[in-house]
């Protein structure tokens, strides 16, 4: 699958679009019978919150940038305004990837709300309605990642966040994560009485997304639904057969909404009992292979176990600076991407560098079946060196 080229033009009409208003009309469809497929036959790319390492996490240009690479599946974090919209963004604070502490309107917002069992301060999204969070700038989490583009997106919708996908010029997944809804459930109440879970559910409805995996339907509007709260993938599971994908955090984390722990939810007869509900896990990277001193030991039996019960495995996240890189990869993403698609072998990856992985799998990718055409086979070399090229090619 090829890479997409925005040029120059486009991409500053993005920024400027994003910063003055929603860049997607809603609604909006493309027929998926005239666009490319999505691919099925390796790893699934899943853009972790967009194209994060190069631009501000869950805006609408690290999504256009994530699809313009190469992503399979764009990923989102999904929480709700004090108004009941529901919004692409990850912490349930403010504070560290946007501009709120300039706003000195909102200074008196600042709060402490119990969050998983800890004491948490600051900005909370549940405290602001939609029309004051579109008026906060996103700027990028990580202070050795590109700054330029701090302050000129804004949050997005769910529902403009769906319509970047729909907008894609090849069929492009989705996968939404029911973002803590204890506490959303808790600090949010919608006037028709029904859950977070329950409108999360209503807006894929509303756009057209059906079907258990790899059906017909479900092929068209690719969806994975996934959240670290099983009670809210077995609550929904009533209302969709989308397949839905249980979240697994670090070994010291239990469940939010159960207070079960690592050991608990990975074992067989869990696994035996969330199949029901899931068609996958995903795992932090660290607790399928764990790390000692930045070194890989030897990997748990998590991915063994997982396939065993008919489940996938998608890991996060993968990201390509070298502070995140373990000291087997020798500074290589290539590495660490080889080594877990081929070692370990998982279903997909959640990485915050979606062209980097999508330019891995391009290269090792068989070209085609060998029937002999040696001229073919070169010309679909040639043109695979210029689609990995392309995004460095001047407008």
């Amino acid at each position: 699958m090829g890479s997409f080229w925005f040029g120059p033009s486009v991409f500053l009409f993005l920024i400027v679009g994003c910063a003055a208003r929603p860049f997607y009309p809603l609604p909006s469809k493309v027929d998926a019978r005239d666009r490319l497929p999505l691919q099925t036959s390796r790893p699934y790319n899943v853009a972790h919150r967009g194209s994060n390492g190069e631009l501000p996490e869950e805006t609408a240009a690290a999504y256009m940038r994530a699809i313009e690479e190469g992503a399979d599946f764009i990923e989102t974090d999904i929480l709700a305004s004090k108004d009941g919209a529901l919004i692409c963004f990850h912490d349930v604070t403010l504070d560290d990837t946007t501009d709120i502490a300039e706003h000195k309107e909102f200074a008196d917002r600042r709060t402490t709300y119990e969050v998983q069992g800890l004491n948490t301060t600051g900005w909370f999204s549940v405290d602001f309605t939609l029309e004051e969070l579109k008026t906060l700038r996103v700027k990028q989490r990580y202070k050795f990642r590109d700054q330029q583009y701090n302050g000129k997106f804004t949050i997005i919708t769910f529902e403009e966040f769906i319509s970047i996908a729909l907008d894609a010029p090849r069929v492009v997944g989705i996968y939404p994560e029911i973002k803590n809804p204890v506490f959303i459930n808790q600090r949010v109440k919608w006037p028709d009485g029904k859950r977070f879970e329950d409108h999360f559910v209503a807006t894929l409805k509303k756009y057209g997304y059906k079907g258990s995996y790899m059906s017909e339907d479900w092929l068209k509007q690719p969806v994975f639904i996934q959240s670290f709260a099983p009670t809210s993938l077995i609550y929904i599971s009533n209302q969709t057969n989308l397949p839905k994908i249980f979240l697994i955090d670090d070994v010291t984390v239990p469940t939010q909404d159960t207070n079960q722990s690592y050991w608990e939810i990975t074992s067989d007869s869990y696994f035996s009992f969330i199949k029901q509900y899931v068609v996958g896990i995903g795992p932090w990277k660290d607790t399928v292979v764990p790390v000692v001193d930045n070194y890989l030991q030897t990997p748990t039996d998590l991915v063994a176990k997982a396939h065993a019960h008919d489940l996938q495995v998608h890991p996060y996240t993968y990201r390509n600076e070298n502070q995140f890189l373990h000291f087997n990869f020798h500074q290589d993403p290539y590495a660490e991407y080889d080594y877990w698609i081929n070692k370990i072998g998982v279903d997909g990856l959640f990485t915050d560098f979606t062209g980097s992985l999508h330019d891995f799998q391009e290269w090792t990718s068989p070209l085609s079946q060998d029937d002999g055409d040696d001229d073919g086979n070169a010309a679909k070399l040639l043109h695979k060196i210029a689609t990995l090229v392309s995004p460095y090619r001047k407008g």
